[in-house]
């Protein structure tokens, strides 16, 4: 069905509010008159340029550009899966399951139009099959289908990045399998940025000094009868336990970037007064509300889109189980910054808390200590 935006005057004052109008129609958003229903042009990505991605421990992203030069390539990822024992608190151990050794899976960055391909890589030393269902990629189960691996396999898919924004990654291999190797910590997120970088509310570009990747991760650890949290010799075998504690739908523990202390003290994101920090915050089965104590977010890009207009001036974002936000601020004063999830049970009782340390010169007109404490008369 057609609409007719317009009446069928097309002379005078008429003509000039229909020629405003298409123009703000076209620009709203991302400031550009492309369709989310086009594609990128079609192109053989055989004869593309190849560039190998090398994947880093969160809360950093590997090298990258902020805007693509020239066309699409093709970015080489290998993920290598590693099921190991892990300490998420002084008295929990855990038997982890991750991409690439680290809680969360890290964090893959591309240009809108490239292609991606990824090597799944399960060794023999493995105990099951595991996958990737990427959310930024389109058909068999985001991926999922086409990189089931045993223990002794590999698998090798490239897929097309035709939205920017902000995605989650994660194991699904099938069944009750899926929360149970999620919440074991087999997630990530690919941030696939505009060719022509990000902008602001107005449409204008915008870069950043710094980015952080940060995961409220879930976990659901099983006690005994004497409420001390279980240890097991191998993954599989405390799955039984694990899904009665997720019935619950409680988790035992809930943390950033996997572990009890991931970003506080010398693993503290840093930065300097006047830097611009993109983060790009990820959640994969909860909802997260995350809040910059002392600052605020100048730029969220809700749902992860970064073809739609930025919102502004935020002072919590919200991140829905299953996706992944980014938000930008300009840290304006010195010090140390909580980043919590302002669910404050989750920041304060959870933990689900990290540091951003700030160097720089004090503001007083942006704060300014008027009297110290003193007895009050």
């Amino acid at each position: 069905m057609v609409v007719n935006l317009f009446p069928s005057e097309t002379t005078g004052p008429m003509k000039m509010n229909k020629l405003l109008l298409l123009s703000a129609l076209v620009t709203f958003g991302s400031c550009t008159s492309r369709s989310v229903f086009d594609e990128p042009k079609a192109t053989n990505p055989d004869a593309l340029p190849r560039v190998q991605q090398i994947m880093v421990p969160p809360p950093a992203l590997p090298e990258h550009d902020q805007v693509a030069k020239g066309g699409p390539v093709v970015v080489e990822v290998r993920l290598t899966i590693e099921e190991k024992k892990i300490k998420i608190d002084p008295i929990t151990s855990f038997w982890a399951l991750t991409f690439n050794g680290s809680v969360p899976a890290p964090i893959i960055v591309a240009h809108e139009g490239d292609y991606v391909e990824v090597t799944v890589v399960n060794p023999k030393t493995s105990s099951m099959m595991h996958n990737v269902d990427f959310h930024a990629a389109t058909g068999a189960m985001g991926g999922g289908d086409l990189t089931e691996v045993a223990p002794g396999q590999e698998a090798t898919i490239r897929f097309r990045v035709t939205k920017p924004g902000v995605f989650v990654y994660h194991c699904a291999p099938g069944g009750a399998m899926v929360p149970l190797h999620v919440a074991s910590g087999m997630n990530g997120a690919i941030m696939v940025l505009p060719r022509n970088g990000l902008t602001d509310e107005n449409g204008k570009r915008v870069t950043y000094d710094r980015a952080y990747y940060v995961v409220e991760q879930d976990y659901y650890v099983p006690k005994d009868d004497q409420g001390k949290y279980k240890d097991y010799d191998t993954p599989a075998e405390g799955f039984a336990d694990m899904i009665q504690v997720m019935k619950t739908l409680t988790p035992t523990h809930i943390m950033l970037n996997g572990t009890a202390g991931a970003l506080l003290n010398e693993n503290a994101m840093l930065a300097d007064v006047g830097e611009k920090v993109l983060f790009i915050t990820a959640s994969c089965n909860i909802d997260a509300r995350f809040h910059i104590i002392g600052g605020h977010a100048d730029l969220v890009w809700n749902g992860g889109s970064f073809n739609d207009r930025p919102a502004t001036n935020y002072e919590t974002w919200d991140v829905p189980g299953g996706a992944a936000v980014a938000a930008m601020y300009k840290f304006r004063q010195p010090g140390t910054y909580a980043f919590v999830d302002h669910e404050l049970i989750k920041a304060l009782v959870f933990n689900a808390v990290g540091h951003v340390k700030v160097g720089g010169d004090w503001n007083n007109d942006l704060m300014e200590q008027v009297a110290k404490p003193h007895s009050s008369q």
